[in-house]
């Protein structure tokens, strides 16, 4: 007989040989899923993945409709299924030939509000908050761009329309060769940061006889895609030159006290929905991030795309497997085809680090009830909607098509968040399972549990709580509404749990490619 409601377990696709567990579920817990009685037959955490159908050694098993992991050993129905007995396998390759595949796209339906209030630009972006951004162009001057920052925050004379004053200090800028792809993310990165439009003036500082000059890091500031089409204030240093540590301090302190006035002359405007650039991400994933939080945000993102506005997934390690579904949206074969090239670098990358594509799942992600990275992507690409795909990203590159795109990042959060914002992304949305302790500047992060477990243990720093979709049977257009309101809140100068909890000034982390020399 059948003494513990369906609700235990839910089977997310038709044929799957899998469902996930909803709750905790003891050994020996009989239960009904998908018309068929079962008997546990041991301890399942929530979140992790029940059999509902046998599986011999060595075939695969399905679950969202696609292969997951190949069976290690013999599975019947009730069986726990995770590291034990499943694990990575190669999945079929896909062809450009399969953009748009999947046919037309059938916006949702909107919601009344499609309006929020942005800060316009004279280049006519539209920004959601203004800060002034301190850039490093080396390590050496790390310590010079915090302190300026630190004295000017402590001070208290920035005027309320100006959100902070943004320390940009990372590890890189010397020790690397002066041309090639490493050198030109880095560049990339800094003048993504120092042309937002969440950056109403920048200070930049070097030591002087570093790899990355400033005279070349800036060149592009002239010639380059980053070239303001605004008169932005940049004021540019070097410690060598300036007469030393204190001596720069001093005179950066007194650049940023002649910017204010300008930077501070902003006003909020209504303005429509069109003008936000989205970015996506998730981290310390969980077995719930694939039914909850994700298809939620999706919806959210879709809502945005569908009014002309532009939301960008990232993470390229974290779709593989999953590519397809990427690929059969894809505006045209040429979108596509820089999909899949992107996933072809990144397996010749592992592989000559002696690394595989599946080291990605942490091991909080396992625990979370998530086995391989093919499990997990098919959860990940759920961020995107159903938007067509219409553009393909370098990591750093300028977001300029509107719609849904795709940037190519490492799945290490601060390092595809920096990239993200990098590109222009004005909003960051990010889905965490296990409680990844991450926020963003200039543009600001809103943090997505879920479950209710984790929203209730680190509620000071979630701002949406998904798990209600399982607890409470809200639907993914409900929650993906929530979503959107919170976005639009954000956008309009709302704090989010990170921000108000000090994240986003160590996680400007440019992804480091190429030999320390």
């Amino acid at each position: 007989m059948t003494g513990t409601p369906a609700a235990a377990l839910r089977l997310l696709h038709a044929g799957d040989h899998v469902a996930i567990a909803l709750r905790d579920i003891a050994a020996g817990e009989q239960l009904a899923v998908d018309g068929q009685d079962l008997t546990v037959a041991t301890d399942v955490p929530r979140g992790h993945k029940v059999a509902v159908l046998a599986r011999a050694s060595g075939e695969p098993v399905e679950k969202y409709g696609h292969v997951i992991g190949t069976a290690t050993a013999p599975i019947a129905p009730g069986d726990h299924v995770h590291s034990h007995n499943l694990t990575f396998s190669a999945h079929a390759a896909t062809s450009a030939a399969q953009a748009g595949s999947t046919g037309s796209w059938t916006p949702p339906e909107l919601p009344e509000r499609r309006t929020f209030l942005g800060i316009r630009r004279e280049d006519g972006r539209v920004a959601t908050r203004n800060h002034i951004a301190i850039v490093a162009s080396v390590n050496c001057s790390a310590t010079v761009v915090k302190a300026i920052a630190d004295r000017i925050e402590r001070a208290g004379i920035l005027p309320d329309t100006v959100d902070g004053v943004l320390p940009l200090a990372h590890d890189l800028g010397c020790g690397m060769a002066p041309s090639g792809e490493g050198m030109d993310i880095l560049r990339r990165t800094i003048l993504g940061y120092a042309d937002h439009p969440n950056v109403g003036g920048v200070l930049a500082i070097g030591l002087g006889c570093e790899v990355n000059q400033m005279e070349q890091l800036f060149a592009e500031f002239e010639t380059g895609p980053h070239r303001p089409a605004r008169d932005l204030p940049l004021v540019r240093m070097t410690i060598q030159d300036s007469g030393g540590t204190r001596a720069t301090i001093a005179k950066g302190i007194e650049a940023i006290e002649a910017m204010l006035p300008r930077v501070a002359d902003v006003r909020r405007e209504e303005v429509p929905v069109s003008e936000l650039v989205l970015g996506l991400n998730c981290g310390g994933s969980d077995g719930w991030s694939g039914i909850t939080a994700n298809p939620a945000l999706g919806h959210a993102s879709d809502l945005i795309v569908a009014q002309g506005g532009t939301s960008v997934l990232a993470e390229t390690p974290e779709i593989y497997g999953a590519e397809d579904l990427l690929v059969e949206r894809a505006t045209d074969p040429r979108v596509a085809q820089d999909l899949l090239d992107v996933i072809a670098w990144w397996e010749k990358y592992t592989e000559s680090t002696g690394a595989s594509m599946d080291n990605n799942p942490s091991p909080g992600n396992k625990e979370g009830g998530i086995t391989t990275i093919l499990e997990k992507s098919l959860g990940a690409v759920a961020k995107g909607g159903h938007a067509p795909l219409a553009a393909v990203y370098r990591y750093a590159e300028k977001i300029d098509t509107r719609g849904f795109g795709f940037m190519d990042t490492p799945g290490y959060d601060p390092v595809s968040v920096t990239g993200l914002v990098a590109g222009g992304a004005n909003l960051v949305c990010f889905t965490t399972g296990r409680g990844s302790a991450l926020g963003s500047r200039p543009a600001p992060t809103l943090k997505v549990a879920t479950n209710s477990d984790l929203y209730r243990r680190m509620g000071d720093d979630m701002d949406i709580d998904a798990g209600e979709m399982v607890e409470h049977d809200v639907s993914i257009e409900e929650k993906g509404l929530e979503i959107y309101h919170a976005l639009l809140d954000l956008a309009s100068g709302t704090q989010s749990a990170s921000e108000e909890l000090g994240y986003g000034l160590e996680e400007f982390i440019p992804w480091h490619i190429g030999a320390v020399m």
